[in-house]
């Protein structure tokens, strides 16, 4: 165990950490793997032990990888729609690109940013506003935001989780990173039910619209019946 620590603590502490780090990040935004947040995690709960990696080389790594990535997807949305690949034409991905969608066309902004905090979600999201033509100058200072917290986010869980394990930061990772993807599954399906929750709310409104126009045509109806006939 000593041995594994005095590893990633080597590790930890190499330059070279943060260009495959950053590529992390980068292919994280279109082609998601291992959800990135993962690493930001476990090395914020490493650096509270040893001081490595630098927290604000780490943050800035995470963001540009982050928002470069996110970028890409939208970009590949753009040019190449979401079908060209046979992984996207699979009934769940389709299915995640429907409602990716959907979304978009009700609430833009507030998808785009949560979407950040949803692993497998944000691809969908970044895919899908390339293909629909969302503006991309609105969409990239929504994701820069949500960038923003979203690193914010991880290192501060990280660095919470980190603290419960003092001598051992190898443990102090572990239990980071497995804190962290418990917290990001209740995230995930709480951003998800919050979604839901406001669509049927726009399908009770749009129930209700239509339900008003009926009754205001039987109304109309009512009132021409009660004209009598000029001829």
């Amino acid at each position: 165990m000593d041995f594994l620590n005095q590893m990633l603590e080597h590790a930890a502490g190499q330059p070279w950490v943060y260009p495959v780090l950053l590529v992390f990040f980068f292919i994280d935004g279109f082609a998601t793997i291992l959800p990135s947040e993962t690493a930001i995690v476990g090395l914020s709960a490493l650096s509270l032990h040893t001081g490595q990696p630098n927290l604000w080389i780490l943050g800035v790594t995470a963001l540009i990888g982050a928002m470069a990535g996110d970028n890409m997807a939208y970009l590949l949305g753009r040019k190449i729609g979401l079908d060209r690949w046979k992984w996207m034409r699979r009934p769940k991905v389709k299915k995640m690109f429907a409602w990716a969608q959907y979304e978009l066309d009700k609430r833009g902004a507030v998808l785009i940013f949560t979407a950040r905090y949803i692993p497998w979600g944000r691809v969908a999201v970044n895919y899908v506003a390339g293909q629909t033509g969302f503006r991309h100058r609105t969409f990239f200072w929504l994701d820069a935001f949500a960038c923003v917290t979203w690193v914010g986010y991880s290192i501060g869980v990280g660095l919470l989780a980190g603290q419960w394990v003092h001598h051992n930061p190898l443990l102090g990772v572990g239990i980071a990173v497995a804190f962290a993807v418990l917290l990001g599954f209740v995230v995930d399906h709480a951003l998800r039910w919050w979604h839901k929750y406001l669509e049927k709310k726009d399908e009770a409104k749009a129930a209700a619209a239509e339900a008003a126009v009926v009754e205001a045509a039987a109304q109309d109806a009512k009132e021409a019946a009660r004209i009598p006939d000029a001829g």
